[in-house]
């Protein structure tokens, strides 16, 4: 995010906010990860790819008996998405929609055989989207966002580690997105996360907090 707090500023162009290291440390998170999480105004707005980018790792993965390609999944509710999206046409992996109960139907109509979409309740119940990703063998889930998926894992107390970077810069716009809105965090000034790491990479730096007594665990 920006110094002020902004994941994206308000024109329609994607702001860069990271460097060459830090993209390259996301790419190894990916790759360490069973699952990578992301919401529809993400799909819809920057239009993410969510793969694994160094042949390499995505050949170590599959060394290790992994697809090559960690799963992407998506929380949709009740907004449309585009099934042309590279969230859906890219990668050989395998995808995932969970949406909310009304429009199930009108989800699996819309994306065909481009994504298996899960009905999430009314609305997505998150703690039941862990739960059946949980059982399809998913052990590592990176939710790489927007503001609203956020909002909606941290304020649900659902996140066991907090990787942020701090771009150099300020956005200064209160119509862009920020990194979270509005609401009952866990983490206050009466309970304070528990720092675990702070990097440098050229000019971003890497904040890590430990939010659960998960953190950490294999």
């Amino acid at each position: 995010m920006s110094l002020d707090g902004y994941l994206d500023d308000a024109t329609d162009e994607r702001l860069v906010l990271s460097n060459s290291e830090d993209l390259d440390r996301v790419d190894a998170t990916r790759a360490a990860c069973d699952a990578i999480l992301v919401g529809a105004n993400t799909i819809r707005r920057d239009n993410p790819r969510l793969m694994v980018r160094a042949p390499e790792r995505r050949e170590r993965r599959a060394e290790n008996g992994l697809p090559p390609l960690p799963v992407k999944v998506a929380i949709v509710g009740h907004g449309d998405v585009d099934p042309q999206s590279r969230f859906f046409t890219d990668g050989d992996t395998e995808k995932i929609v969970y949406c909310a109960t009304k429009t199930a139907c009108h989800h699996r109509a819309r994306l065909g055989g481009r994504a298996e979409v899960v009905d999430g309740g009314e609305p997505v119940d998150l703690g039941l989207a862990l739960q059946d990703l949980a059982a399809r063998g998913v052990r590592r889930l990176l939710v790489e966002g927007g503001s609203t998926i956020h909002t909606m894992f941290l304020t649900a107390g659902l996140v066991d580690e907090l990787q942020l970077v701090i771009a150099p810069f300020f956005v200064g716009d209160g119509r862009a997105p920020r990194f979270v809105g509005d609401g009952r965090f866990p983490w206050h000034s009466g309970h304070r996360a528990t720092m675990v790491e702070v990097r440098q990479m050229d000019d971003v730096v890497l904040l890590r907090y430990a939010l659960s007594d998960r953190f950490g665990a294999s």
